[in-house]
């Protein structure tokens, strides 16, 4: 019997797991994915837990249950691979053979590689809001705190989700307008971009609302060090910014196991073939979202476009085909811009994000590079369609390859 491998239960891997079954034969085919977690986190839910937007129980579900029958589904550490000869190696000396194989293990902050930030103001002055703990820790102290300096950084460009933290400015304005605080709290982003996005339309567009709602934009901050004791961030050029309460985006890497593989760059993101998504250096290897170091966004909606591609590529190999899908960078993001407003932006490897229409044109109903209610609409219904149709690879109404249809050039 041959076998494929996924390395990862989130969102790419559950995705390619429910493809593949229904697509090859269960007498030839043996399909096994592997994650060290249990639980699923709907991370785009992780933003709205310190406004009291979600709760815990509102991101979270078991992986099991997304898993169809017919995959093995393995909890364990990856201790390494051996592409030169198709093996996994799990903590405990457990093997794991493979016909093909594919790395869907995402990428996770690593605090520690920024000196001073994990230390006595960790989850006490300063917070991470990309994981659950930090989120709920977030939520505890912005439910007593007073006001003061609010600076929101990121460390290290790329991170997952990249339209998250000037979300979470956004949500601060309206959450301590609310509290009746915001005169109280300066807003500070903090980011080492040349403005609020890397994209000129969309910068200027979000530049202006940041703007509008007296939310202070600090480019090309690219951050040394935290100074715990005088509470404050330090560029490697020399700048320093003062906090009351730091709310960061720690350096993102790729899983651990990459390096003990020799497989990836000095972020542990494995060299990937932009367009057909598979490893630069491995032929039966495909490489899936967040794990892959392809120059698009690391973001829950590429790793549904790229899903398309690898599935189709992974299937011309196993027929000894020429691959012909091309992924092209494809991303789409909601961003909440806060008072039941929000906003979308549509782009690919080429082409930047541009005004108009989508998915319709003249009709939308969503409104690209424009402040909506609709907007706001459409990423709030987004989690119920991660939880009962994106994981399980069912079809959704929106081609994988971007469409000009609808944009305004």
């Amino acid at each position: 019997m041959k076998k494929i491998v996924i390395l990862g239960a989130g969102t790419g891997g559950t995705i390619m797991a429910n493809k593949l079954r229904k697509a090859l034969d269960r007498e030839e085919w043996d399909i096994t994915i592997v994650d060290k977690h249990k639980t699923h986190y709907y991370q785009p839910g992780f933003l709205f837990i310190p406004f009291g937007i979600y709760k815990r129980d509102d991101v979270i579900k078991p992986k099991a249950n997304f898993i169809p029958s017919g995959v093995k589904l393995i909890f364990n550490e990856i201790n390494k691979v051996e592409p030169e000869n198709n093996k996994v190696i799990l903590e405990g000396g457990q093997i794991l053979n493979y016909d093909f194989l594919i790395i869907a293990t995402g990428t996770r902050v690593s605090p520690e590689e920024t000196p001073g930030l994990k230390e006595e103001l960790w989850y006490k002055d300063i917070f991470d809001f990309y994981t659950i703990e930090g989120a709920l820790a977030l939520k505890e102290f912005f439910e007593t705190w007073q006001g003061g300096k609010l600076v929101v950084n990121i460390a290290e460009v790329p991170i997952k989700c990249p339209v998250a933290p000037l979300e979470f400015v956004f949500l601060a304005d309206e959450y301590f307008t609310k509290a009746g605080i915001r005169d109280k709290v300066e807003i500070s982003y903090v980011t080492p971009l040349a403005g609020a996005f890397t994209k000129p339309r969309a910068t200027k567009m979000l530049g202006d609302l940041l703007k509008e709602k007296n939310i202070n934009v600090i480019p090309d901050f690219y951050l040394e060090s935290v100074d715990n004791k005088e509470k404050k961030i330090k560029s490697y050029d020399g700048r320093e910014i003062s906090f009351d309460v730091l709310t960061i985006v720690p350096v993102n890497k790729g899983d651990d196991f990459v390096e003990r593989s020799g497989m990836g760059d000095d972020l542990n993101f494995i060299p990937t073939d932009k367009l057909t998504l598979r490893s630069e250096e491995h032929e039966n290897i495909f490489v899936l979202g967040d794990a892959s170091n392809i120059p698009t966004s690391k973001a829950g909606s590429v790793v549904h476009f790229a899903s398309e591609v690898v599935f189709e590529n992974l299937l011309s190999s196993i027929k000894g085909r020429k691959m012909h899908a091309h992924f092209d960078g494809h991303s789409n993001c909601y961003i909440e811009t806060g008072f039941g407003k929000g906003s979308i932006i549509d782009f690919n490897y080429d082409t930047e994000p541009l005004p108009g229409n989508y998915p319709l044109p003249g009709i939308g109903p969503f409104g690209l590079l424009q402040n909506t209610k609709m907007n706001h609409y459409g990423k709030v219904i987004f989690r119920w369609i991660y939880w009962h149709i994106l994981l399980k690879g069912k079809e959704l109404p929106v081609e994988s390859e971007m469409s000009m249809v609808g944009k305004k050039k």
